[in-house]
């Protein structure tokens, strides 16, 4: 893949989900790295933005359109437990358990590109990240369980790449693409960290900085696809 750097004729940024661990660090980074005129931070604690209320993500983009049109965005919600512990069997499966993890890491990204992709400029590279998981794939599932959040990464990566189809149209120098950040360690990961290596559990800011190294090498050719924090495509 190419260098594409994302700071050609940029305007802005906007980090959502800024107020979690990779969200924070994203925005620090991106803010440190003079790269951007404007990086706004969006998180349902900081501006009122709520993943499971179109209605507060529809008013977040339209703030952020009278601003000018922002080059990334980087969307760095989801949630794992809080509550609901990963299913290890089919037998622990719940209407609840589904539907939460769906509302929240499919339903809510998918929402989100519906009210801010058309804030991307049409005549400049530009990308909309979000955040998936390589246990969202379907061909690389060889332990099964953790049901709800194995599907409903799977079905976000499927949302990235029908976006990406239809934002070619439009957008032919528009990426979209989700991304594993690996095993980061944030309030999300703490209860599954055991067993993970020292050197492959990365703090927040070294997350951050894998991912947009990822992000800058990416090429319109790859929107719709996954990539891991190394910037190896995984597979659907």
């Amino acid at each position: 893949m190419g260098m594409h750097p994302l700071d050609q004729d940029v305007a802005s940024a906007v980090v959502i989900g800024a107020s979690g661990g990779i969200g924070a660090a994203m925005a620090d980074l991106l803010e440190a790295s003079g790269r951007f005129a404007t990086v706004r931070r969006l998180s349902r604690s900081m501006t009122g933005l709520n993943l499971e209320d179109e209605e507060s993500i529809a008013t977040a983009a339209a703030r952020v359109a009278g601003a000018g049109a922002p080059t990334l965005i980087f969307v760095a919600t989801g949630v794992l437990h809080h509550g609901e512990t990963p299913e290890r069997s089919f037998r622990t499966m719940t209407a609840d358990h589904l539907l939460r993890d769906y509302r929240v890491n499919t339903v809510g990204p998918a929402l989100v590109a519906k009210h801010f992709l058309p804030l991307l400029p049409r005549d400049r590279r530009a990308v909309f990240a979000t955040l998936s998981a390589r246990v969202g794939s379907i061909s690389d599932n060889r332990l099964g369980g953790w049901h709800s959040y194995r599907a409903s990464k799977a079905a976000l990566n499927m949302i990235v790449r029908n976006l990406a189809i239809e934002m070619a149209r439009s957008h032919p120098q528009t990426i979209v693409a989700g991304l594993h950040p690996g095993t980061v360690n944030t309030g999300l990961s703490e209860p599954f960290q055991r067993g993970v290596a020292a050197a492959k559990l990365f703090s927040p800011a070294v997350s951050a900085e894998h991912l947009l190294g990822v992000l800058d090498g990416l090429n319109p050719a790859d929107s719709g696809g996954v990539f891991a924090w190394d910037g190896a495509r995984i597979p659907g």
